[in-house]
């Protein structure tokens, strides 16, 4: 037996037992006549204490153990003298009576503690180093409970798990396939899924009307803090169910989590519509931890002889409440932040409301105080707010002040990190326009229904049908989206149509599906959720790689184990490849 105990779980009730630790070395202190040595497992640390004058051939091993070697040892539990309340562990100590190095290690590239002195790509290529650390650790734990706990959630509400491919077939809708040529079928090519998408939808018509799986999916997109080559989803499917049925069941889910892992009471979830969301917050996924709503003042500062807003097609404008402490340079920083490329905005007009109900703005040229007055009113403003203004294109000006509002919520301080506000966000467009392809696009994916009482549209307004569609959002990330899925054959042709299909491009795509819906799918729909996204929410992290063991980098590179790398000409030849590198 290499332990009788792991390093995170003696304490002072075990005084005077005898016991054997395994571990890595955190840390040695030598003080002269005594020696301390700190051992760590993935369960915590212990200290060990080796004294010169009982056993001074073993103390002079202890000296020269190196930091990360991995070692054995036997001894006594005794109280400290000193305690350490920071650890479980920090009241005792083990004096150590035998030892043995089970294996020595090479000085480690940065160091193994939960501050560490190693950047993103060193720890990257050595991750199993930076796995060791208690953060990392600790992020892995996480993860693990919210897939066990989704896990008995879904069993309990009787889904069940079910396995579906890896290698199936390339389709051109949404972001860029993986593909993987075959051996065996010359010069054809396997996709890896970036969704189970029709195999779950065949579920339902197969009759398992509760489906869900922790799936790997794959897309082969640029990359960010939320985003890796591959990822993992909470993928969901039920039949016989409408919109609410599906909103209730995982809304559920959520609360579970939030209860289960973190011991967190959600209230309920609110609700708003894709339309409400782009009105008030510009975006399909707003953070409503704080307000800041959006303020249309279109009428009331229009025609002023202001060209700016005389040519626009929207003026929209925010409240900042006790915005008028900020001081010239703070409006001019924030002005810079907005004319930034990633924002877009040409300028940035302000009011003050003084306290006194004076107005002091950045176009007083323009505007006076009545003027203002109106803008103020508009905006439910008092003594001491700030008001901040953007126009043009009403799309445009959307997007650029829901990136100055999410910007003021960090100044100000109005993103609690503790705070969690869940968001149903439905009624999405079914389709969008695409100038490029001069064609519509699904906005979620081909299968989704249109809303029952916007079919009529499909084919005079077709840019006007709603989706059936529904995305979770928490805190202003999208952690999930679903939709109520075509269970008819006629109905998922027009929607190939609509999208410019050929009729014989959708039959090779998708004919398996189609002719699936020709003996009795049932009505269906589901969610998948982003399993990497909800664990990076719970830890407190914008990054997702922090809470994936092996991760990739911005670059889709594994620079740990060098991937993607070349293959030699040989398996090249059985794959009937041949590649075509430009100079």
């Amino acid at each position: 037996m290499y332990r009788s105990h792991r390093n995170g779980e003696l304490r002072i009730a075990d005084i005077n037992k005898e016991v054997k630790l395994c571990g890595w070395v955190q840390k040695s202190r030598d003080l002269g006549g005594m020696t301390f040595l700190d051992l760590r497992d993935r369960y915590g640390i212990t200290q060990l204490v080796f004294n010169i004058e009982s056993n001074k051939e073993l103390c002079e091993q202890a000296r020269k153990l190196g930091r990360e070697f991995v070692i054995q040892i036997s001894g006594t539990v005794r109280e400290r003298s000193s305690k350490n309340k920071n650890i479980p562990t920090g009241e005792i100590e083990i004096e150590v009576n035998s030892l043995e190095v089970l294996n020595s290690s090479k000085t480690p590239p940065f160091t193994i503690e939960d501050n560490t002195d190693g950047g993103d790509e060193l720890r990257m290529k050595y991750r199993y180093l930076d796995l060791r650390r208690n953060p990392v650790k600790e992020n892995l734990v996480l993860r693990h409970k919210i897939g066990l706990a989704t896990r008995n959630y879904m069993n309990n509400m009787e889904f069940l798990e079910i396995e579906t491919p890896f290698l199936i077939k390339s389709t051109p809708e949404g972001a860029r396939d993986f593909v993987v040529p075959s051996r065996m079928n010359s010069g054809e090519f396997y996709a890896l899924p970036q969704s189970p998408q029709t195999f779950k939808q065949l579920l339902m018509v197969s009759g398992y009307d509760r489906y869900f799986q922790i799936v790997k999916c794959f897309r082969d997109e640029d990359l960010r803090a939320d985003r890796q080559p591959e990822f993992t989803q909470i993928d969901c499917e039920m039949a016989f169910v409408e919109q609410e049925d599906i909103l209730q069941t995982f809304e559920g889910l959520i609360k579970n989590l939030f209860s289960e892992v973190k011991g967190i009471k959600l209230s309920e979830v609110e609700r708003m519509t894709y339309a409400e969301a782009m009105r008030d917050y510009g975006s399909d996924k707003p953070d409503t931890r704080f307000g800041m709503k959006f303020n249309y003042i279109t009428d009331v500062a229009k025609g002023k002889d202001f060209k700016i807003f005389d040519e626009a097609e929207s003026i929209i404008a925010i409240n900042v409440e006790g915005g008028n402490s900020l001081t010239r340079k703070q409006i001019d920083k924030i002005t810079d932040y907005v004319k930034t490329p990633q924002v877009g905005a040409k300028g940035l007009i302000y009011s003050r409301i003084n306290e006194d109900g004076s107005f002091k703005s950045s176009v007083d040229k323009f505007f006076n105080q009545e003027e203002l007055a109106k803008w103020a009113e508009a905006c439910d403003s008092k003594p001491g707010d700030l008001i901040f203004v953007l126009s043009g294109d009403e799309a445009s000006t959307q997007s650029q002040m829901n990136d100055l509002r999410l910007h003021l919520g960090n100044l100000f301080e109005l993103r609690d990190p503790d705070t969690f506000n869940p968001l149903w966000v439905l009624d999405f467009p079914l389709l969008e326009w695409d100038e490029d392809s001069n064609r519509f696009h699904a906005m979620h994916h081909p299968f989704t229904s249109p809303k029952k009482e916007d079919f009529h549209l499909l084919e005079s307004d077709p840019g006007k049908v709603r989706a059936n569609a529904y995305d979770l959002v928490i805190n202003g990330v999208e952690i999930g989206g679903g939709s109520i899925r075509i269970h008819d054959r006629d109905i998922q042709s027009r929607m190939f149509d609509l999208l410019g299909f050929t009729k014989e491009e959708a039959e090779a795509q998708f004919g398996f599906l189609m002719s699936a819906f020709e003996y009795g799918a049932p009505p269906h729909g589901g969610i998948a959720f982003g399993f990497d996204r909800i664990c990076s929410i719970f830890g407190g992290s914008e990054s997702i790689r922090d809470y994936i063991a092996f991760p990739k980098n911005n670059s889709g590179r594994d620079v740990m184990i060098d991937a993607p790398a070349k293959v030699d000409n040989q398996q090249l030849d059985e794959l009937s490849l041949k590649l075509n590198l430009k100079a």
